[in-house]
Formats: structure tokens, C-alpha cells, sequence
């Protein structure tokens, strides 16, 4: 029989060993107590959308995945000719809202930690990938919607990072308003609009003059260019860009909007070191309305925005003709994952999820064995079998290698007298306990023990 070669697809091949895989987890699992913390409820959409749903919005068509079997019958018309992965879990958002407006509480505050699916040209090195995680929350109000969501979304995102500990942080904010009201100062034709923003965007990653010279090829006079690029460029605290801003009266609406979320966020227990509005911020502004938020790692600028967002007036306007403004932002946690690990700021990985090995010297004794495992597990130890036969040491080799905490060990003698024995396999020492005292000895040793305690 021909072997067929083990190999990922290019751009599918986030693929993680065990201890890898519970740091992802881990940061899952953060993810997800941090959105419940401010009340977010979960829902999860269906992996593939029809067609007409996800180029609604004018999706870029080369970048959606369509559904086809690899041997199509005549009865696969419908997901053959109408479905297709989705590519973000904003428009299958809107899609859900839409369908379930009568059934929802508004505002309705949701989360979701899915894959979604991109035909981009896959960069491992830049974190781009074609098959990824994304972990979402949006604030949708049905007419309207506080200024106070736009404030508390960054309060979900410090809390979250906070707790990851990664390195210091900061959530840079911006208003479309803004340059909105900047590209009316510098009378920027409105066809002109989107491709100044582009240039615009690439400010920080381009050298000035570049940058300069764009603009002016799209008609800005010198001047002019080198005064919206110094603006958007110029690092600034919070307060003195507001300063700045103010003599731009075509901002003056926007700037109203920013400084109110500002002294909101700081409200909401952000410090000024972890935020700050920054005029950098240039993105998505085919689809934001008020509010944007990128946000990067203080020591390490190169990898980029790893959480992004905004506030947008109708999220569902082509399924309904109910207004639903909102504000989201989305981490993008299989980036975020790989550029972390690659700049070394995860933390270690646990070696195994479980606490306790029970190890097995006498088969005939296995329900015994399994007997202890059922107390620890009921009393809420995480603990596994050691099943196989084995010699003793290659057992205890076995629990060290995977990272147990502790191992428990009965032979005949053992359980002549009703005893077992508790090894901490980090103190190198043992004792015996009566096997009615085992679930309490065990949780003992690990309250004790600060090197045994579940990360």
C-alpha cells in the first residue's frame, strides 16, 4: 500500500503539541471568564453561511471559501451552489440579530470564540493565516445606543490583557469623526477620501517622505501633507492631542465624542498608561462610524494591533429595516497566539491538565485503582490511570516526564492494610494514608505545596 506523505495545508497548519495546545486553551479560558465578568452572553454561529449572507456587506468574493463535496451528487445543489465558510463573525452577527431581534434583550451584549476562514496569502511569520480564531464582543442597541459602550469596551480589553499578563499594553483610540473632519480641513475630494486614508494608515510602518509624497500625489499641496501626516504621526498624550485637535473646527463633533469616552474609560478604571487617543489609528473607516481601537504591546511595536474595533451605526441594515447601532472589537487569538510565543511572552505550559497519576501494580486489584481515582475526580482533582503494565519506575519516570503533581502508589502490601501511598514527586518524599483519608491527604499536600498547585 502507497503511504501518503503527512503534511498541513499552507495557512491551515496552526497545528500545536498537547503543551501548546493548553496555553491556547489557557488563553481561551481568560478570554472567556473576562467577557462573562462584564456580562457578555456566548453564542456560536454555524461554520458556513449562504452566499448572499457574507457578500451582503461587499465581502471580497476571492477571499470566501465555498462549499463543494470532493464527489457532488445530484442532491448537493444547496450547499454546492449557496454556501460558503464564513469569513468574520461580524456579519454572521448581524445575520443572528436579525433573525432573532424578537427573541434578544437589547442592548444585547454578546461574545463569540470561533474559527473563521480567509483566502488570504498566508505569512506565518506576520501571524496571517487562512483557517484562524477569533474572539469577538459587540454592545448592539436597537435605535440607539450610549456613548458609555464605546467607553466600557475598553475596560473588557484592559481587564482581559491585564490578567494574561503579557507585558504592558496600550489601547490606542481614534474617532472617524475625526479625520473625517481632518480630510474636510485639508479639502480632500471625497472620491480621494479612501486612498488618502490608506496612506494615512501606513504612516507609522513607512519613511515621512514616502508618506509625504503619496499624499501629494493624490492632490494635497506640500504643506498640507506635511501637516496631516505630522498630525497623524505625532506621539502625543491624550490630553494634549485633544489640544491639538481643537483648533480643526471640522473636528469639533468628533473631538467632543473623544473626550467624553476618554473621561469614561478612565471612569470605568482604565489608567491613562493602559489607553490614550491616538490620531495613528486609521482603520476600517469604510464601516466605522464613531469610535476605533487598535491595540499593541508597548515592548514589542512590531507585532502589530493584536485587538481592534469600533463603533458602527447599523449593523444589520441589509437583513432589517430595524436600526441596530453597535461597537465591538475582536482579538484575533491565533495571531495573537503565535506572536506571542514567537517573542517568548507566554507563560509555561502546564505538561498535563491532571494532578494525580495513580499508578498500578496488581491487576487484579484495578478496581481498587479506579475506585481512588473516582474520589479525587468527585471531589474535583483532575487524575489519570496509568493502564498500561509497567514497572513501577517507568510509571513514576512517565509522571514526571508529563508533569504530574502527585502519584499515588498500592501493591498488595498496601492494600493489606488499607493504606496508600501519597508521593510528591516535586519534594521527592512520601507518605502513607488510610485510603478513607486519601481525597483530604491529597488536597492537603497540594494547598501546601506551592509548586504543586494548578497553574
Amino acid at each position: 500500500m502507497n503511504k501518503v506523505k503527512p503534511a498541513l495545508l499552507r495557512g491551515f497548519d496552526q497545528e500545536y503539541l498537547p503543551q501548546e495546545q493548553l496555553q491556547f486553551n489557557a488563553l481561551v479560558d481568560v478570554i472567556r471568564r473576562n467577557f462573562e465578568l462584564y456580562g457578555f452572553l456566548p453564542i456560536e454561529a454555524p461554520s458556513a453561511e449562504r452566499k448572499e449572507v457574507l457578500t451582503s456587506k461587499g465581502g471580497v468574493e476571492k477571499e470566501i471559501y465555498a462549499l463543494s463535496r470532493l464527489a457532488a451528487g445530484a442532491d448537493d445543489d444547496e450547499a454546492a451552489t449557496k454556501g460558503a465558510l464564513r469569513f468574520d463573525l461580524t456579519v454572521p452577527l448581524a445575520r443572528y440579530v436579525a433573525m432573532r431581534e424578537r427573541e434578544l434583550a437589547f442592548p444585547f451584549r454578546r461574545y463569540q470564540i470561533q474559527r473563521v476562514w480567509r483566502g488570504e496569502t498566508p505569512q506565518a511569520r506576520k501571524g496571517r493565516f487562512r483557517e484562524f480564531y477569533q474572539c469577538d464582543i459587540d454592545i448592539i442597541g436597537r435605535d440607539k445606543l450610549s456613548y458609555l459602550a464605546e467607553a466600557e469596551i475598553p475596560s473588557v480589553i484592559y481587564s482581559v490583557f491585564r490578567e494574561m499578563g503579557i507585558g504592558d499594553f496600550r489601547i490606542r483610540i481614534n474617532n472617524r469623526k475625526v479625520l473625517k473632519g481632518l480630510l474636510q480641513h485639508f479639502s480632500v475630494q471625497e472620491e480621494r477620501a479612501p486612498a488618502v486614508l490608506r496612506i494615512l494608515d501606513k504612516a507609522e510602518k513607512e519613511d515621512a517622505s514616502g508618506i509625504r509624497a503619496q499624499l501629494e500625489a493624490e492632490g494635497l499641496p506640500g504643506a498640507s501633507a506635511r501637516e496631516l501626516f505630522e498630525l497623524v504621526s505625532g506621539k502625543r498624550g491624550t490630553r494634549e492631542t485633544l489640544q491639538v485637535l481643537a483648533k480643526y473646527r471640522d473636528c469639533e463633533q468628533g473631538v467632543g465624542e473623544l473626550s467624553a469616552i476618554a473621561d469614561a474609560i478612565r471612569a470605568f478604571g482604565v489608567p491613562d498608561s493602559a489607553f490614550g487617543v491616538d490620531l495613528g489609528v486609521v482603520r476600517g473607516l469604510d464601516y466605522y462610524t464613531g469610535t476605533i481601537y487598535e491595540t499593541t504591546l508597548v515592548n514589542y511595536p512590531e507585532l502589530g494591533s493584536i485587538c481592534s474595533g469600533g463603533r458602527y451605526d447599523d449593523l444589520a441594515s441589509y437583513f432589517t429595516d430595524t436600526k441596530l447601532p453597535g461597537v465591538g472589537i475582536s482579538i484575533g487569538l491565533t495571531r495573537l497566539f503565535s506572536k506571542l510565543k514567537e517573542a517568548g511572552l507566554l507563560k509555561a505550559p502546564a505538561r498535563t491538565p491532571a494532578e494525580v497519576l495513580v499508578t498500578t501494580m496488581e491487576h487484579q486489584d484495578l478496581g481498587e485503582y479506579l475506585k481512588m481515582a473516582r474520589m479525587l475526580r468527585d471531589a474535583g482533582i483532575n487524575t489519570e490511570v496509568y493502564l498500561e503494565p509497567a514497572k513501577l519506575k517507568n510509571q513514576l519516570a512517565y509522571a514526571e516526564k508529563k508533569g504530574f503533581r502527585v502519584a499515588l502508589i498500592a501493591g498488595e502490601t498496601e492494600f493489606a492494610k488499607q493504606v496508600v501511598q501519597v508521593k510528591n514527586l516535586a519534594a521527592r518524599s512520601a507518605a502513607d494514608h488510610p485510603l478513607g483519608e486519601l481525597v483530604a491527604a491529597v488536597r492537603v499536600l497540594l494547598q501546601q505545596s506551592p509548586e504543586l498547585k494548578s497553574s
